[in-house]
């Protein structure tokens, strides 16, 4: 069986920082761990005075994670920060003064994920959709919008804080080919965000325009569920190509369903189409496909809207098992059929000249 992040993150865990004196995880020196395949990665990120004293740890984090079964290769890259210049990042301040509809430099199309919603694997689909679309051929970056319950770092398999070169802009780690940004990588695990709406509004324009994309042929952005305010900044700050819309099949959600889409029309945004998730269900034992939310009601939705409809999402555990691994099912079975759902949507978008 393939490593596992925690299993990964258990054994570097037993290593001692020699200048903090507790472990290398707890001190949040490992950061940006991705795993793909046998392949462990992840920087070491210590301060620039500690640097060449880090080394032998370094070496003997490699020697640790060899040495876990189903890892095949490791690669630490050790990288020293200065303690003078952390990122000016105060996030949560109030949104600023802008003059129109604005992209993120380097950026070519600006995608919204939403739901009316939540609990319908809105933040799932993103994920594998981004890495979906970088295996064949974008320029992806993926941003989690989702400031209450940021779940793409654990999704994405990224950790610790992102690097700064300049004490104010902050460099997006990179998984799965994915140039990713999170609040979850500036805040501890169970640390709540208790922000009031111009907080948020204000760090969504701050990841839109502090975070280094670099040069992307589309940013995803995954929406909280619900049509607040950070919806409402997105579309009224951002050049956005349009939304989607991810719903299950079931009346409950397909009601909330509506409510986004009138949303975005009232604010003016195109939607792209819909996508329904948790759409079927294929019992591993007998093979008898159920539909355990329903079946069909996104379809028949964007239809009755007189809107695309994107494809189908298989209820499958194999989805859920990826994600809480850290490595998406695209990355982790591409060739599988749940899989092949994610890419099949990626492909229509770009056959359709969105992305």
């Amino acid at each position: 069986m393939p490593v596992t992040r925690d299993e990964i993150l258990a054994v570097l865990g037993k290593i001692t920082d020699p200048i903090s004196g507790t472990d290398i995880v707890a001190a949040e020196i490992v950061r940006a761990l991705t795993i793909e395949g046998g392949e462990v990665r992840f920087i070491m990120e210590v301060a620039s005075e500690h640097g060449l004293a880090m080394e032998p740890v370094r070496a003997v984090a490699v020697r640790a994670v060899e040495s876990l079964p189903g890892v095949s290769k490791v690669s630490a890259l050790l990288t020293a920060h200065t303690t003078k210049a952390p990122p000016n990042l105060t996030i949560g301040r109030h949104a600023t003064p802008q003059a129109g509809p604005t992209k993120p430099a380097g950026v070519k199309t600006v995608i919204a994920i939403a739901s009316g919603k939540g609990g319908v694997g809105k933040s799932t689909v993103a994920s594998n959709l981004a890495v979906a679309l970088a295996a064949l051929g974008k320029r992806t970056g993926l941003l989690d919008a989702d400031f209450y319950g940021p779940s793409q770092p654990r999704m994405m398999g990224v950790t610790g804080r992102p690097q700064s070169p300049d004490g104010t802009n902050m460099i997006a780690p990179i998984a799965h080919g994915v140039t990713m940004m999170s609040l979850g990588l500036l805040t501890k695990d169970d640390e709540a965000v208790v922000w009031r709406g111009p907080m948020l509004m204000g760090a969504l324009q701050q990841m839109m325009g502090q975070v280094l994309w670099g040069e992307l042929d589309v940013l995803l952005v995954d929406l909280p569920p619900g049509t607040g305010d950070v919806q409402l900044t997105l579309c009224q700050k951002t050049e956005l190509a349009g939304a989607i819309i991810v719903s299950t099949p079931q009346d409950v959600a397909l009601l909330d369903a509506r409510k986004a889409l009138s949303m975005f029309a009232k604010l003016n945004t195109p939607i792209i189409g819909m996508i329904e998730n948790m759409s079927s269900y294929i019992c591993p034992n007998c093979g008898v496909e159920a539909h355990i939310f329903g079946h069909g009601g996104a379809a028949l939705e964007a239809a009755k809207q007189g809107m695309p409809f994107l494809g189908e999402i298989p209820l499958d555990l194999a989805i859920r098992l990826a994600g809480d691994d850290g490595t998406p099912i695209v990355a982790a079975k591409p060739d599988s059929p749940q899989a092949q759902a994610f890419i099949g949507v990626a492909r229509g978008l770009i056959a359709k000249g969105l992305v």
